[in-house]
């Protein structure tokens, strides 16, 4: 029975050669016995992609196996075998590849932001604590006067080749350089301030420019802004997690807002007015019906947050409450009996209410 190579980078049979390079790319270090020592699935996986690959990225053989014909998984890897082929993936012959020098680690700090800047945006500070070039040594780690010297085992490469048996045969892989680290140079005379490493800890602040319409948990990314590298590599990227402040005028639901506003029974009953507060801090004039009910809700569209990403608003949404009295004066009471005689309604004489001072 022929085996179903598309099926095992997971690409339909129309898939397109870079469709195919980047199903194996994948699969490929997901299932590199290098990742995974002593894995045999994980090494019969990666040597089944592989052999995918190398039928179905060459237009002839991929042709033949659409016919049906079957090959001898010997045959593949002639001349330079899986060797050149993991090298024309990730550089350097084997998984590992020229990595060039580390990045610096990424950082994730908190900023706090009112509702009306996540509706709008704005450009807040944002202050973290990470690594950065030494002052004293010029990022180099060493001493004044002196230098890093060029490693010997390496020879500057920062990294070295390692010959391992896999069930695909000797395999090569580029690890990094035990002597330095993978730096490719050493620090014979180390830094007072820094003890060789080049970077110190430091309090630091960047400007965030903040997009409108952000939720509260929202993580931005400020590449390059994380902790610098030992020795002169990229540096990390900043994440910064966003905490939208509660506004006490507003509930937010999405792009929508709520503001809850409380009024009279005589104004639910006989009608009224009533300036609302919005995000853009213009106070806006409504119309309550004669009528109007607990739980009516008012929209007022265009008055809420600036839809992420988008053009246009979300809507502000006035949800209208009756308030009951819970305290009366004797005259007030009395009304109310009245009302209440008028419209035949019964109410009770044995509970007295709680006298308004």
């Amino acid at each position: 029975m022929s085996k179903d190579y598309y099926a095992t980078l997971g690409v339909s049979r129309e898939a397109s050669t870079d469709e195919i390079k980047k199903a194996f790319r994948r699969l490929a270090r997901e299932n590199h016995p290098d990742i995974n020592p002593d894995d045999a699935r994980a090494e019969a996986r990666f040597k089944l992609a592989a052999e995918a690959y190398e039928v179905l990225s060459d237009p002839e053989k991929r042709r033949l196996y659409d016919r049906g014909e079957v090959f001898d998984f010997g045959d593949l890897f002639g001349g330079g075998g899986l060797e050149d082929l993991l090298s024309s993936f990730f550089g350097g012959g084997g998984f590992g590849g020229s990595r060039g020098p580390e990045r610096g680690r990424d950082v994730l700090a908190g900023a706090s932001i009112s509702l009306k800047d996540a509706a709008f945006g704005s450009t807040i500070e944002v202050e973290f604590r990470g690594a950065v070039k030494c002052a004293t040594c010029a990022g180099t780690g060493a001493a004044e006067g002196s230098r890093p010297v060029t490693c010997v085992q390496c020879r500057g490469a920062g990294q070295v080749r390692v010959q391992r048996k896999t069930m695909l045969g000797a395999m090569m892989t580029v690890v990094a350089c035990d002597q330095c680290s993978g730096l490719g140079q050493i620090v014979e005379n180390p830094c007072q301030t820094c003890r060789g490493d080049g970077r110190t800890v430091e309090d630091r602040n960047v400007l965030l420019e903040v997009p409108a319409g952000v939720s509260d948990g929202t993580r931005l990314r400020l590449s390059g802004q994380g902790e610098v590298a030992k020795r002169g590599g990229p540096g990390g990227d900043l994440y910064v997690e966003l905490r939208v402040e509660a506004d006490e005028r507003f509930i937010r639901n999405g792009d929508d807002l709520v503001h809850r506003l409380q009024v009279g029974i005589a104004e639910a009953t006989l009608g009224t007015h009533r300036w609302i507060p919005t995000i853009d801090d213009v106070d806006v004039e409504i119309d309550i019906d004669a009528g109007t009910q607990p739980g009516t809700v008012i929209t007022l569209p265009n008055k809420g947050m600036q839809r992420l990403g988008r053009r246009g608003r979300g809507r502000l949404l006035v949800e209208i409450g009756v308030a009951v009295p819970t305290e009366l004066t004797s005259e007030e009471a009395e009304v109310l009996r009245q009302f209440a005689e008028l419209r035949d309604e019964s109410i009770s004489s044995s509970r007295r209410w709680r006298k308004a001072r």
